[in-house]
């Protein structure tokens, strides 16, 4: 990757400072990407629309691809680390990849976030009558099957599920 090209990066931010991590980016003049939903909450004397992050912890900045701008948005209020696949170098965010979330955001059309779950993973459900069961997830059909393996008897008991009822095990 050539020094000084724009590139979509993800931030590790402390808890609930998105917001102002992303704003913190902003005076400084770096592009940043927060992608967030509107959600009711309720208190006891009034019901109103507030923002959360889409992805709790995390927002994009779109930087050059070079050490002083990695150390001075590092030295960001708020910012803990640069997300990377392989130690101490940020990893990249495909362009498209924040284009499309940023079109499905703007689309208004309602959506979920789901843990991105490969088949052959590992599963606990965190929610709903199976909570804390733990199995491989398969799919089947545009479905997806939760899996409980008797390795001894080589047997599997499958169920169908819901994405957003899982996590990584």
């Amino acid at each position: 990757m050539k020094s000084g090209s724009l590139n979509w990066y993800v931030l590790y931010v402390k808890s609930r400072h998105e917001f102002v991590v992303h704003n913190e980016l902003l005076k400084k003049g770096v592009e940043s990407y927060l992608p967030s939903v509107k959600r009711l909450r309720q208190w006891k004397d009034r019901r109103t629309f507030v923002d959360f992050p889409l992805f709790p912890g995390y927002l994009f900045v779109h930087i050059c691809a070079d050490p002083g701008t990695f150390l001075s948005v590092l030295k960001t209020k708020g910012v803990v680390s640069f997300i990377s696949l392989t130690p101490d170098y940020p990893a990249p965010v495909s362009p498209e990849e924040i284009n499309s979330l940023k079109l499905l955001i703007q689309s208004g059309k309602e959506f979920d976030v789901h843990p991105f779950l490969k088949e052959g993973t590992r599963v606990r459900v965190r929610s709903g009558p199976l909570k804390g069961a733990e199995g491989v997830l398969r799919n089947k059909e545009d479905q997806y099957i939760f899996h409980v393996n008797i390795e001894l008897l080589g047997r599997s008991v499958g169920v169908k599920i819901y994405a957003d009822e899982l996590e990584a095990a």
